[in-house]
C-alpha cells in the first residue's frame, strides 16, 4: 500500500491490484475513505467535510498524476510521489 502523498495529517495511498473504478485511499486520524479519481466522489468510508474539501482540492490539481499512478499500480509497479497540497 504505497503512500503517494501526505499533507496536513492526511495520508493518500494507492494499492496494487485494485478494483475499478480508478480511485485512491485517504486516511485522516480515525477516518478512512476511498475517492474516485475521475469524479472525486467518495466510494466508501467517510471524512470530515473540511478534510474532504482539502483532498478534492489536492486531487483536482493532480488528476493526471493520479491516473498515471493508477496505471502503474495496475501493472504492479511502484507509483510516483505526488506533491502535497500547498
Amino acid at each position: 500500500m504505497p503512500t503517494i502523498s501526505t499533507f496536513l495529517g492526511i495520508v493518500i495511498r494507492m494499492y496494487f491490484d485494485e478494483h475499478a473504478p480508478p480511485h485512491f485511499h485517504v486516511v485522516y486520524n480515525e477516518y478512512e475513505a476511498s475517492i474516485t479519481i475521475e469524479g472525486l466522489e467518495v466510494l466508501r468510508g467517510k471524512l470530515p467535510d473540511r478534510v474532504l474539501g482539502l483532498v478534492v482540492e489536492w486531487a483536482t490539481a493532480h488528476q493526471q498524476e493520479l491516473h498515471e499512478n493508477w496505471n502503474l499500480c495496475e501493472q504492479h509497479e511502484q507509483p510516483h510521489k505526488v506533491d502535497p497540497l500547498v
